[in-house]
């Protein structure tokens, strides 16, 4: 077994459990989805309010088990990057969707 200096559990710590954990999350919130989709069974308006939780949800999934980023001192960085590629991101696409629409609009 490996010594976990990092102060985590031996769960998040990158092992074998931690993998299947986070993949098992991964199928669920998959087959939640995918399953509420097929079956019809909820309203468009709670649907698509379900989906986009599932959607938050299995990106907390990913990042926690998968590129192993928590709230520790040591991911600070690491989470800081990850943050401003979001926020560039988020300028880019919000950028391109304001030009095209401001096109739109004057074409």
């Amino acid at each position: 077994m490996r010594a976990n200096h990092s102060g985590q559990s031996p769960i998040h710590a990158g092992s074998a459990a931690s993998y299947a954990v986070g993949f098992v999350l991964s199928l669920v919130l998959t087959a939640i989805a995918f399953g509420l989709v097929m079956t019809g069974a909820l309203s468009h308006g709670a649907l698509v309010f379900v989906i986009l939780a599932c959607a938050v949800a299995q990106i907390v999934v990913q990042l926690r088990y998968f590129l192993h980023l928590d709230r520790s001192e040591a991911m600070y960085w690491n989470l800081m990057s990850l943050l401003f590629t979001f926020f560039i991101i988020f300028l880019f696409v919000g950028g391109s969707i304001w030009i095209m629409y401001s096109m739109h609009d004057r074409m």
